[in-house]
């Protein structure tokens, strides 16, 4: 039985929401691992009270990256200790030109799974961001980049074109199949970023796994999309920064400053859009590059203002985490979780301020 050899124990008097359909009345935290049942001759016991929810998950986050491109080991640490401060307890990076491997062996740290780089073409993405390649590459670098990472690549699918003033593809339809199936073939997923609609029909058609950002989603994308499962990163605290985009852009590119007005003005109606024709969402809030760490909570109460509290919650951790095959709060799962004073499905504000931050086992903040 748990806590038999004399184990100090959590006791988390909860409710413990574990999924959808699942609330536990109670658990405990033993040796670092969540149990329902009441141990038994255990050591010394502390009692947390609150509403308990998985670790959060940021899904389009970026560690060791900041403006100017990979930051040093030293920030990379101080970027996951803000995010892990704020709740979030696992992070799918979504591209970094700097190698987080060393992530993996910091108990201290949130769980991270690796994008890798991020690729692109030659002078169309960020610069110092991206493996930058010719695009016939594209499917033997994608292969490269997946064995790097852990178990994800990440495109970028479209980015503006100065030549022609506006968003365009970076890749064309027969290098995405593939890459694709060279992700696959070495049992990885793709994500991409894209803001434009035209990139959207030729991801889909390649087998993309996930989309970052997604603001160009048709109808018929969206219904594709679902009928699929291929989730949708909203990361509306960067399509907020659209509007700015268009300023700095409007004098050489009208046609770029016109499309990023009207992304950024129907914001909150796409992800309605989107979650009322059932494509799965997810959280992720961009961090690094020009977004600072941390801010998984205001991105989660960004969304809710487009759709229920419950359903970004849910985003936010056990579909997350389902969707990254990484354990929930199951009977013998690490207990990675926060404590909540009450319930943030029926006030997502409450991500703001946990009671307590428990990771493998131990709390941390």
């Amino acid at each position: 039985m748990p806590g038999e050899s004399g184990q100090d124990v959590l006791h988390l008097t909860g409710p413990v929401l574990v999924d959808d359909e699942t609330v536990r009345a109670e658990a405990w935290v033993v040796g670092g691992r969540i149990t329902f049942e009441r141990p038994r001759h255990g050591g010394a016991v502390t009692t947390l009270a609150g509403v308990v929810l998985p670790g959060l998950v940021d899904v389009h986050c970026h560690i060791g990256l900041d403006s100017g491109g990979a930051t040093d080991r030293d920030l990379a640490v101080k970027q996951a200790t803000v995010d892990r401060d704020a709740g979030t307890l696992l992070i799918r990076d979504a591209g970094s030109p700097l190698d987080t491997a060393f992530v993996h062996g910091r108990e201290d740290l949130p769980r991270l799974i690796r994008s890798a780089r991020f690729i692109a073409r030659p002078k169309r993405y960020l610069r110092h961001y991206a493996r930058e390649i010719d695009a016939v590459d594209l499917p033997a670098v994608a292969e490269d980049e997946a064995r790097k990472g852990d178990g994800w690549v990440k495109l970028i699918a479209d980015w503006i074109d100065r030549e022609v003033g506006d968003l365009t593809p970076l890749w064309e339809p027969r290098h995405l199949a593939d890459a694709m199936a060279r992700v696959h073939a070495a049992g990885a997923r793709a994500t991409a970023h894209t803001f434009s609609t035209e990139a959207i029909g030729p991801l889909l058609d390649a087998g993309i796994d996930c989309l970052e950002h997604g603001t160009g989603m048709t109808d018929a994308h969206m219904t594709t999309a679902a009928a699929r499962g291929v989730p949708v990163v909203p990361t509306l605290l960067q399509v907020d920064n659209f509007a700015g985009f268009a300023d700095q852009g409007a004098a050489r590119f009208p046609a770029y400053a016109a499309r990023m007005r009207r992304m950024h003005a129907r914001r909150y109606d796409h992800v309605r859009d989107l979650h009322d024709a059932g494509v799965p969402l997810l959280v992720g809030t961009d961090a690094g590059g020009t977004l600072g760490h941390g801010l998984l909570p205001r991105e989660a109460a960004e969304m809710a203002k487009a759709i229920p509290a419950s359903a970004v919650i849910a985003a936010a951790t056990w579909r997350a985490r389902a969707f990254l095959g990484v354990d929930t709060l199951t009977e013998g799962a690490s207990a990675d979780l926060v404590v909540y004073d009450s319930d943030p499905c029926d006030d997502i504000a409450v991500l703001a301020t946990p009671r307590a931050v428990v990771l493998r086992g131990a709390r941390v903040a």
